[in-house]
């Protein structure tokens, strides 16, 4: 039996929608029919929702996964098998339209899928990294202490994210106005007012007029230009992202360069590295299989990659130490804790504590971070208002010298 998702109209005109459990389509409009159900559309709901536009929707946002995480883990702890806490949270209206990809996901996990597989074969923006920290509790048998932990996790980085966005929002839209203001400014009331003061009283214009007139005149050049690069270096980015894996390595790999971003990139690594490790060696994985999978929840293809590499290292007898201050980005700190778990015996508790660590390193460069970003950003837009003001002043001082 599979789900499907159907909409129609009923006897009395009114608009039905939701899922119904039949073999295939054909059966599932003979029961829509059944119950007086006239069927406009009934598709797959692992095949998803499909917008107006044909694109599916992504209904299993953030807030919805921290839900369904911390819930299933509940259920999962409370003794329910997988299968039937999936049918109590799709009854769930917490999850609302959500509930059409759990329909899919649980119909695979009843023809056989693992479960991270299902959920990543749904969509609906689950990342590599909860993937790889799903797998690795089902490997581990601790699926429901593995998503209360994930649920924690996601939480603290989308409320991190909303503080960032919150953040940058009073920046972004005074750079935004002041963009329009240079491009009028700068394109057309400087070159026009330049213009009658030479045309009708000879003025010499200061030096500083005419570098932002010719500013101006770039700008009005560039700009769509700039555009438009922009909007097609993404997709041609994302193209081959997608199809090709060394280009992703290495774009990643020149992340990590950035000067700002490199640094809080690098903090992250470590501490999705860290928990994830903690939770495979708790949950009884061996470091062979545990290390690509800490690569995979890293999010990072370049370190993903690396820790692959070095998972053999451990096969043949290297220490687990050892191998991860084999990658670079994670060989700052984390092989020391490591390495003292290795010598103490207390291995998954360090390691614990490093991520705690890793987190609170990750909180204090956010903020950090943001406290100098608003105020530069303030600063520079002040300085270029200023040069904007002089160059329309300093033309206007210099006809009322004339006059005088």
């Amino acid at each position: 039996m599979r789900t499907f998702f159907y909409s129609g109209y009923d006897r009395g005109g009114l608009a039905r929608r939701g899922l119904l459990e039949a073999a295939d389509a054909k059966e599932a409009r003979e029961k829509l029919a059944g119950r007086g159900i006239l069927a406009e559309c009934v598709t797959s709901a692992a095949a998803g929702r499909k917008s107006a536009f044909g694109a599916r929707q992504r209904a299993f946002d953030v807030a919805v996964r921290v839900v369904f995480y911390r819930e299933l883990g509940v259920l999962l702890g409370a003794g329910l098998p997988l299968v039937a806490a999936l049918e109590v949270l799709i009854e769930s209206p917490e999850l609302g339209v959500s509930a059409e990809v759990l329909a899919g996901v649980r119909d695979a996990v009843r023809e056989g899928a693992s479960f991270e597989s299902a959920l990543g074969a749904a969509g609906g923006g689950v990342k590599p990294f909860e993937r790889a920290i799903i797998e690795a509790g089902e490997k581990s048998g601790s699926l429901a202490g593995v998503l209360e932990r994930l649920a924690a996790f996601v939480e603290e980085q989308q409320l991190l994210r909303e503080k960032i966005v919150s953040a940058l929002i009073y920046p972004c839209i005074i750079f935004t106005f002041a963009l329009i203001v240079a491009i009028v400014m700068l394109g057309f009331v400087i070159p026009s007012a330049a213009s009658v003061l030479q045309e009708n009283s000879r003025v010499q214009l200061p030096a500083l007029t005419g570098v932002m007139m010719a500013a101006g005149r770039w700008l009005l050049w560039l700009t769509p230009l700039v555009l438009a690069g922009g909007v097609a270096g993404g997709v041609y980015a994302r193209h081959r992202a997608k199809t090709d894996a060394a280009w992703r390595v290495t774009l990643d790999r020149w992340v990590f360069r950035l000067p700002v971003l490199g640094r809080g990139y690098g903090l992250i690594v470590n501490l999705r590295c860290a928990r994830t490790l903690a939770i495979l060696l708790k949950g009884g994985v061996g470091l062979v299989d545990a290390l690509p999978l800490a690569g995979r929840a890293t999010g990072s293809q370049w370190v993903s990659a690396q820790l692959d590499a070095e998972a053999e290292s451990v096969r043949h007898g290297s220490s687990l130490a050892d191998a991860v201050r084999r990658v670079p980005v994670l060989a700052l700190s984390l092989p020391a804790w490591i390495q003292a778990g290795e010598a103490s015996g207390a291995l998954e508790k360090l390691l614990d504590t490093a991520g705690n660590a890793y987190q609170h390193q990750w909180d204090r460069f956010v903020s950090r971070t943001l406290s100098w970003l608003e105020p530069a950003l303030i600063a520079l837009i002040g300085a270029f208002v200023l040069l904007v003001v002089l160059s329309v002043l300093l033309p206007i001082l210099s006809l009322n010298r004339l006059l005088g």
